[in-house]
Protein backbone atom coordinates (compact mmCIF):
# COMPACT_ATOMS: atom_id res chain seq x y z
CA UNK A 1 0.00 0.00 0.00
CA UNK A 2 1.37 3.15 -0.96
CA UNK A 3 2.14 5.99 1.93
CA UNK A 4 -0.52 8.21 0.97
CA UNK A 5 -3.40 5.59 0.79
CA UNK A 6 -1.80 4.27 4.12
CA UNK A 7 -2.41 8.38 5.60
CA UNK A 8 -6.02 8.42 4.28
CA UNK A 9 -6.98 4.88 6.21
CA UNK A 10 -6.01 5.83 9.08
CA UNK A 11 -7.08 10.06 8.81
CA UNK A 12 -10.76 8.41 8.37
CA UNK A 13 -11.13 5.51 10.41
CA UNK A 14 -11.95 6.26 14.12
CA UNK A 15 -10.56 3.12 15.08
CA UNK A 16 -6.87 3.24 13.02
CA UNK A 17 -6.62 6.73 14.45
CA UNK A 18 -6.95 6.32 17.52
CA UNK A 19 -4.24 3.55 17.80
CA UNK A 20 -2.38 5.78 15.44
CA UNK A 21 -2.47 8.70 18.21
CA UNK A 22 -1.99 7.38 21.61
CA UNK A 23 1.05 4.96 20.41
CA UNK A 24 2.68 7.45 18.42
CA UNK A 25 2.23 10.40 20.85
CA UNK A 26 3.96 8.27 23.69
CA UNK A 27 6.74 7.09 21.16
CA UNK A 28 7.37 10.72 21.01
CA UNK A 29 7.39 11.96 24.02
CA UNK A 30 9.75 9.08 24.99
CA UNK A 31 12.32 10.04 22.73
CA UNK A 32 12.06 13.52 24.33
CA UNK A 33 12.99 12.54 27.58
CA UNK A 34 16.23 12.15 26.05
CA UNK A 35 16.67 15.08 23.79
CA UNK A 36 18.32 18.79 24.99
CA UNK A 37 16.45 21.58 23.68
CA UNK A 38 18.61 23.94 21.08
CA UNK A 39 17.48 27.87 21.74
CA UNK A 40 18.52 28.79 18.93
CA UNK A 41 17.07 26.01 16.33
CA UNK A 42 13.42 27.01 14.67
CA UNK A 43 12.00 24.53 12.20
CA UNK A 44 9.27 25.48 9.43
CA UNK A 45 7.14 23.05 7.63
CA UNK A 46 4.23 23.85 4.74
CA UNK A 47 1.06 21.85 4.16
CA UNK A 48 2.53 19.09 6.32
CA UNK A 49 5.47 18.74 4.49
CA UNK A 50 4.03 19.20 0.91
CA UNK A 51 5.56 22.29 -0.24
CA UNK A 52 8.11 24.80 0.03
CA UNK A 53 5.57 27.80 -0.14
CA UNK A 54 2.74 29.65 1.98
CA UNK A 55 3.42 32.11 4.82
CA UNK A 56 5.78 29.42 6.64
CA UNK A 57 8.14 30.37 3.33
CA UNK A 58 7.18 33.99 3.21
CA UNK A 59 8.65 34.17 7.20
CA UNK A 60 11.37 32.25 6.68
CA UNK A 61 12.56 34.53 3.35
CA UNK A 62 12.02 37.47 5.69
CA UNK A 63 13.84 35.69 8.44
CA UNK A 64 17.07 35.35 5.99
CA UNK A 65 17.12 39.11 5.82
CA UNK A 66 16.52 39.73 8.95
CA UNK A 67 20.03 40.36 10.74
CA UNK A 68 18.81 38.91 14.34
CA UNK A 69 18.42 35.92 12.78
CA UNK A 70 21.58 35.04 11.18
CA UNK A 71 22.81 33.11 13.36
CA UNK A 72 20.12 30.72 13.48
CA UNK A 73 19.84 26.96 12.42
CA UNK A 74 16.31 27.13 10.20
CA UNK A 75 15.62 23.74 9.25
CA UNK A 76 12.27 22.95 6.73
CA UNK A 77 10.65 19.46 7.26
CA UNK A 78 9.66 18.40 3.79
CA UNK A 79 7.95 15.08 2.64
CA UNK A 80 10.13 15.04 -0.46
CA UNK A 81 13.43 16.97 0.62
CA UNK A 82 15.46 16.34 -2.88
CA UNK A 83 12.54 17.97 -4.73
CA UNK A 84 13.41 21.06 -3.17
CA UNK A 85 16.29 23.52 -3.23
CA UNK A 86 16.20 25.91 0.01
CA UNK A 87 18.98 28.64 0.40
CA UNK A 88 20.15 28.74 3.68
CA UNK A 89 18.33 25.83 5.41
CA UNK A 90 18.92 22.22 6.05
CA UNK A 91 16.10 19.81 5.00
CA UNK A 92 14.90 16.91 6.86
CA UNK A 93 12.34 14.51 6.19
CA UNK A 94 9.08 14.11 7.30
CA UNK A 95 7.92 10.91 9.59
CA UNK A 96 11.17 9.86 10.27
CA UNK A 97 12.82 9.68 13.37
CA UNK A 98 15.18 12.00 12.74
CA UNK A 99 12.66 14.49 12.10
CA UNK A 100 10.62 14.24 15.73
CA UNK A 101 14.09 14.43 17.07
CA UNK A 102 14.75 17.60 15.38
CA UNK A 103 11.13 18.81 16.22
CA UNK A 104 12.04 18.06 20.01
CA UNK A 105 15.23 20.13 19.62
CA UNK A 106 13.78 23.12 18.40
CA UNK A 107 12.86 26.02 20.28
CA UNK A 108 10.22 27.29 17.35
CA UNK A 109 8.27 25.72 14.91
CA UNK A 110 6.50 27.60 12.23
CA UNK A 111 3.96 25.82 10.27
CA UNK A 112 0.44 26.14 8.37
CA UNK A 113 -0.88 23.21 9.99
CA UNK A 114 0.56 21.19 12.30
CA UNK A 115 3.67 19.77 12.64
CA UNK A 116 2.91 16.59 15.08
CA UNK A 117 1.25 14.70 12.23
CA UNK A 118 -1.84 13.63 14.07
CA UNK A 119 -0.34 13.38 17.53
CA UNK A 120 0.50 15.34 20.83
CA UNK A 121 3.97 15.62 21.91
CA UNK A 122 4.89 19.67 21.85
CA UNK A 123 6.27 20.39 25.52
CA UNK A 124 5.66 23.91 26.52
CA UNK A 125 9.11 24.96 25.95
CA UNK A 126 8.84 25.02 21.76
CA UNK A 127 6.84 28.16 20.71
CA UNK A 128 4.54 27.14 18.27
CA UNK A 129 3.59 29.92 15.51
CA UNK A 130 0.78 28.77 13.36
CA UNK A 131 -0.06 30.87 10.11
CA UNK A 132 -2.96 28.21 9.18
CA UNK A 133 -3.51 28.25 5.96
CA UNK A 134 -6.76 30.49 5.06
CA UNK A 135 -9.94 32.26 6.24
CA UNK A 136 -12.65 29.86 6.55
CA UNK A 137 -16.00 29.41 4.41
CA UNK A 138 -16.90 25.51 4.98
CA UNK A 139 -16.90 24.30 8.66
CA UNK A 140 -14.03 22.95 10.33
CA UNK A 141 -13.04 20.90 13.50
CA UNK A 142 -15.49 20.64 16.36
CA UNK A 143 -18.07 22.32 13.84
CA UNK A 144 -18.31 19.21 11.33
CA UNK A 145 -21.14 17.15 11.77
CA UNK A 146 -20.63 13.96 13.87
CA UNK A 147 -22.17 12.44 10.97
CA UNK A 148 -19.94 13.83 8.88
CA UNK A 149 -17.74 10.73 7.80
CA UNK A 150 -15.66 12.85 5.58
CA UNK A 151 -12.89 13.54 8.04
CA UNK A 152 -12.15 11.41 11.55
CA UNK A 153 -12.43 14.59 14.35
CA UNK A 154 -9.42 14.55 16.32
CA UNK A 155 -11.00 16.84 18.94
CA UNK A 156 -7.27 17.11 20.47
CA UNK A 157 -5.93 19.49 22.34
CA UNK A 158 -4.22 22.54 20.66
CA UNK A 159 -0.60 23.33 21.37
CA UNK A 160 -0.66 26.54 19.02
CA UNK A 161 0.45 29.40 21.09
CA UNK A 162 0.11 32.11 18.24
CA UNK A 163 -1.73 32.12 15.39
CA UNK A 164 -2.31 34.54 12.44
CA UNK A 165 -5.77 36.17 12.11
CA UNK A 166 -6.97 38.04 9.13
CA UNK A 167 -10.09 39.29 11.42
CA UNK A 168 -12.43 39.12 14.25
CA UNK A 169 -14.14 36.40 12.02
CA UNK A 170 -10.80 34.24 11.83
CA UNK A 171 -10.83 34.52 15.68
CA UNK A 172 -14.28 33.77 16.35
CA UNK A 173 -13.65 30.47 14.49
CA UNK A 174 -10.32 29.36 14.62
CA UNK A 175 -10.70 29.88 18.99
CA UNK A 176 -13.78 27.33 18.54
CA UNK A 177 -12.72 25.01 16.61
CA UNK A 178 -9.28 24.60 17.55
CA UNK A 179 -9.49 24.90 20.98
CA UNK A 180 -6.48 28.26 20.72
CA UNK A 181 -7.39 30.71 23.46
CA UNK A 182 -8.64 33.92 22.10
CA UNK A 183 -5.29 35.66 23.54
CA UNK A 184 -2.88 33.70 21.50
CA UNK A 185 -4.57 35.09 18.17
CA UNK A 186 -2.69 38.38 16.47
CA UNK A 187 -5.11 40.36 14.08
CA UNK A 188 -1.88 40.75 11.53
CA UNK A 189 -2.94 39.08 8.58
CA UNK A 190 -1.46 36.20 6.70
CA UNK A 191 2.47 36.69 5.95
CA UNK A 192 1.91 34.63 2.26
CA UNK A 193 -0.77 38.18 1.77
CA UNK A 194 1.66 40.58 2.12
CA UNK A 195 3.09 40.17 -1.65
CA UNK A 196 -0.49 40.69 -2.90
CA UNK A 197 -0.72 44.01 -1.25
CA UNK A 198 3.22 45.04 -1.98
CA UNK A 199 3.95 43.73 -5.19
CA UNK A 200 0.94 44.54 -6.96
CA UNK A 201 2.29 46.60 -9.67
CA UNK A 202 1.99 46.86 -13.30
CA UNK A 203 5.85 46.12 -13.85
CA UNK A 204 5.02 42.84 -11.68
CA UNK A 205 2.14 42.06 -13.78
CA UNK A 206 4.41 42.19 -17.43
CA UNK A 207 6.95 40.50 -15.76
CA UNK A 208 4.13 37.57 -15.09
CA UNK A 209 2.41 37.72 -18.34
CA UNK A 210 5.76 37.28 -20.16
CA UNK A 211 7.22 34.21 -17.76
CA UNK A 212 3.31 32.69 -18.65
CA UNK A 213 3.57 33.82 -22.19
CA UNK A 214 0.11 35.69 -22.27
CA UNK A 215 -0.17 38.04 -24.57
CA UNK A 216 -1.28 41.81 -23.76
CA UNK A 217 -4.57 41.66 -24.97
CA UNK A 218 -6.40 38.71 -23.55
CA UNK A 219 -7.33 39.37 -19.69
CA UNK A 220 -6.61 36.77 -17.32
CA UNK A 221 -9.49 34.75 -15.34
CA UNK A 222 -7.81 32.52 -12.50
CA UNK A 223 -10.08 29.39 -11.87
CA UNK A 224 -9.71 27.83 -8.57
CA UNK A 225 -12.13 25.55 -7.04
CA UNK A 226 -11.54 23.78 -3.53
CA UNK A 227 -12.26 20.12 -3.54
CA UNK A 228 -15.13 17.87 -2.33
CA UNK A 229 -13.63 15.46 0.31
CA UNK A 230 -17.16 12.90 0.47
CA UNK A 231 -15.51 12.27 -3.42
CA UNK A 232 -13.26 9.28 -3.66
CA UNK A 233 -11.91 6.43 -5.76
CA UNK A 234 -10.88 3.26 -4.36
CA UNK A 235 -7.67 4.57 -2.97
CA UNK A 236 -9.66 7.11 -1.12
CA UNK A 237 -8.35 10.18 -3.17
CA UNK A 238 -10.37 12.77 -3.63
CA UNK A 239 -12.11 13.42 -7.15
CA UNK A 240 -13.18 16.75 -8.86
CA UNK A 241 -14.43 17.11 -12.31
CA UNK A 242 -16.83 20.26 -12.65
CA UNK A 243 -19.71 20.53 -15.16
CA UNK A 244 -17.45 22.87 -17.43
CA UNK A 245 -17.21 21.96 -21.56
CA UNK A 246 -13.64 23.96 -21.98
CA UNK A 247 -14.51 23.95 -25.40
CA UNK A 248 -17.37 25.55 -25.06
CA UNK A 249 -15.48 28.32 -22.74
CA UNK A 250 -13.16 28.85 -25.53
CA UNK A 251 -15.75 29.29 -28.18
CA UNK A 252 -17.47 31.49 -25.67
CA UNK A 253 -14.28 33.68 -24.18
CA UNK A 254 -11.33 32.48 -26.05
CA UNK A 255 -11.01 35.87 -27.99
CA UNK A 256 -11.00 38.12 -24.93
CA UNK A 257 -9.12 35.98 -22.32
CA UNK A 258 -7.42 33.47 -21.16
CA UNK A 259 -8.50 30.56 -18.37
CA UNK A 260 -5.56 28.99 -15.44
CA UNK A 261 -6.77 26.43 -14.11
CA UNK A 262 -5.47 25.45 -10.47
CA UNK A 263 -6.68 22.68 -8.90
CA UNK A 264 -6.53 21.97 -5.28
CA UNK A 265 -3.92 19.62 -3.96
CA UNK A 266 -6.12 17.23 -2.93
CA UNK A 267 -7.44 16.09 -5.97
CA UNK A 268 -4.26 17.87 -8.34
CA UNK A 269 -3.99 14.01 -9.83
CA UNK A 270 -7.24 13.68 -11.09
CA UNK A 271 -8.05 16.60 -12.22
CA UNK A 272 -6.00 17.58 -15.55
CA UNK A 273 -6.13 19.69 -18.53
CA UNK A 274 -4.11 19.98 -21.07
CA UNK A 275 -2.30 23.61 -22.08
CA UNK A 276 -3.48 24.93 -25.14
CA UNK A 277 -4.39 28.42 -26.37
CA UNK A 278 -6.69 29.57 -23.87
CA UNK A 279 -6.38 27.17 -21.20
CA UNK A 280 -2.86 27.11 -19.08
CA UNK A 281 -2.65 24.35 -16.59
CA UNK A 282 -1.65 25.93 -13.41
CA UNK A 283 -2.11 22.97 -10.51
CA UNK A 284 1.47 22.57 -10.02
CA UNK A 285 2.78 26.27 -10.54
CA UNK A 286 4.76 26.89 -7.46
CA UNK A 287 3.73 30.19 -6.82
CA UNK A 288 0.47 31.28 -6.30
CA UNK A 289 0.72 34.56 -5.37
CA UNK A 290 1.81 35.14 -9.27
CA UNK A 291 -1.29 33.83 -10.31
CA UNK A 292 -3.51 35.99 -8.23
CA UNK A 293 -1.59 39.36 -9.36
CA UNK A 294 -1.70 38.62 -13.04
CA UNK A 295 -4.88 37.21 -13.10
CA UNK A 296 -8.10 40.17 -13.58
CA UNK A 297 -10.87 37.75 -12.06
CA UNK A 298 -11.04 34.88 -10.08
CA UNK A 299 -13.87 32.00 -9.88
CA UNK A 300 -14.09 29.84 -6.65
CA UNK A 301 -16.73 28.07 -4.85
CA UNK A 302 -16.18 27.77 -1.08
CA UNK A 303 -12.30 28.10 -0.90
CA UNK A 304 -10.16 30.61 1.52
CA UNK A 305 -8.84 32.19 -1.96
CA UNK A 306 -11.73 34.58 -1.66
CA UNK A 307 -10.51 36.29 1.13
CA UNK A 308 -6.79 36.60 -0.07
CA UNK A 309 -7.72 37.38 -3.74
CA UNK A 310 -10.38 40.63 -2.02
CA UNK A 311 -6.90 42.41 -0.81
CA UNK A 312 -6.50 43.24 -4.60
CA UNK A 313 -10.02 44.90 -5.33
CA UNK A 314 -10.61 42.82 -8.72
CA UNK A 315 -13.83 41.21 -9.57
CA UNK A 316 -14.72 37.77 -7.36
CA UNK A 317 -17.12 35.21 -9.06
CA UNK A 318 -18.79 32.23 -7.05
CA UNK A 319 -19.73 28.87 -9.22
CA UNK A 320 -21.46 27.22 -6.51
CA UNK A 321 -22.58 24.39 -9.02
CA UNK A 322 -23.60 22.08 -6.03
CA UNK A 323 -24.35 24.34 -3.33
CA UNK A 324 -27.01 21.81 -1.51
CA UNK A 325 -24.95 18.91 -1.34
CA UNK A 326 -22.14 20.89 -0.36
CA UNK A 327 -23.39 22.64 2.14
CA UNK A 328 -25.13 19.60 2.89
CA UNK A 329 -22.11 16.68 3.45
CA UNK A 330 -19.56 19.03 4.31
CA UNK A 331 -20.75 22.41 5.65
CA UNK A 332 -20.44 25.87 5.69
CA UNK A 333 -20.68 28.51 8.11
CA UNK A 334 -22.60 31.06 5.38
CA UNK A 335 -23.94 31.15 2.32
CA UNK A 336 -21.17 32.85 0.03
CA UNK A 337 -23.25 33.09 -2.98
CA UNK A 338 -24.81 36.20 -1.11
CA UNK A 339 -21.33 37.52 -1.04
CA UNK A 340 -20.18 37.75 -4.17
CA UNK A 341 -21.13 39.19 -7.60
CA UNK A 342 -23.55 36.81 -9.10
CA UNK A 343 -24.74 33.49 -8.58
CA UNK A 344 -24.04 31.32 -10.76
CA UNK A 345 -25.67 27.36 -10.48
CA UNK A 346 -24.79 26.97 -14.48
CA UNK A 347 -22.13 26.78 -17.16
CA UNK A 348 -24.10 28.88 -18.69
CA UNK A 349 -24.68 31.27 -15.87
CA UNK A 350 -21.09 31.97 -15.81
CA UNK A 351 -19.82 32.54 -18.60
CA UNK A 352 -22.33 35.20 -19.28
CA UNK A 353 -21.41 36.60 -16.06
CA UNK A 354 -17.92 36.66 -17.53
CA UNK A 355 -19.34 38.02 -20.94
CA UNK A 356 -21.37 40.71 -19.97
CA UNK A 357 -19.16 41.79 -16.31
CA UNK A 358 -19.70 45.09 -14.57
CA UNK A 359 -15.97 45.82 -13.32
CA UNK A 360 -17.31 48.61 -11.59
CA UNK A 361 -19.73 47.25 -9.91
CA UNK A 362 -18.43 43.71 -9.41
CA UNK A 363 -14.95 45.58 -7.84
CA UNK A 364 -17.22 47.26 -4.94
CA UNK A 365 -18.68 43.87 -4.02
CA UNK A 366 -15.12 42.86 -3.90
CA UNK A 367 -14.45 45.92 -1.51
CA UNK A 368 -17.50 45.06 0.70
CA UNK A 369 -16.21 41.27 1.38
CA UNK A 370 -12.90 42.42 1.94
CA UNK A 371 -14.24 45.29 4.92
CA UNK A 372 -15.97 42.58 6.17
CA UNK A 373 -14.01 40.14 6.64
CA UNK A 374 -10.08 41.58 6.35
CA UNK A 375 -8.86 43.57 8.85
CA UNK A 376 -5.03 43.81 8.43
CA UNK A 377 -3.05 42.91 5.55
CA UNK A 378 0.61 44.17 4.16
CA UNK A 379 3.11 43.54 6.97
CA UNK A 380 2.47 40.38 8.52
CA UNK A 381 6.10 38.69 7.91
CA UNK A 382 7.89 41.29 9.56
CA UNK A 383 5.40 41.07 12.79
CA UNK A 384 5.77 37.28 12.95
CA UNK A 385 9.75 37.91 13.39
CA UNK A 386 8.93 40.69 15.81
CA UNK A 387 6.63 38.52 17.97
CA UNK A 388 9.27 35.40 17.78
CA UNK A 389 12.17 37.46 18.13
CA UNK A 390 10.42 38.96 22.04
CA UNK A 391 9.59 35.40 22.48
CA UNK A 392 13.34 33.88 22.42
CA UNK A 393 14.29 37.16 24.28
CA UNK A 394 11.98 36.88 27.19
CA UNK A 395 12.77 32.92 27.10
CA UNK A 396 14.79 31.20 30.02
CA UNK A 397 17.01 28.41 29.07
Amino acid sequence: MEKRALINKIKYSKALYNMYYHIGSFAVKCLGLFISQKKNLIVFSSFGGRKYDDSPRCIYEEMLMDSRYKDYDLVWALGKPEDFEIEGARKVKCDTIEYYRTLMQAAVWVTNSTMERGLSFKPNSIFNVNTWHGTPIKLMGSDISKGNTSFCSKGRKNHTDIMHAQGQYDIDIFSKVFGVPRKNFRIIGLPRNDELVNCNTDENRKRIRAKLQIPESKKIILYAPTFREYDKDSGSNCILMPPIDLNKWEKELGCDYVLLMRAHYEVVKVMQFEDNGFVKNMSNYPNLNELMIVSDMLISDYSSIFFDYSVQDKPMLCFAYDYEKYSSLRGLYFDIRTKLQGNCITEEDLINKIKFLDKDKAVEVTRKFRNEYIEASGSASKQTLDIIWEYLNEKKY
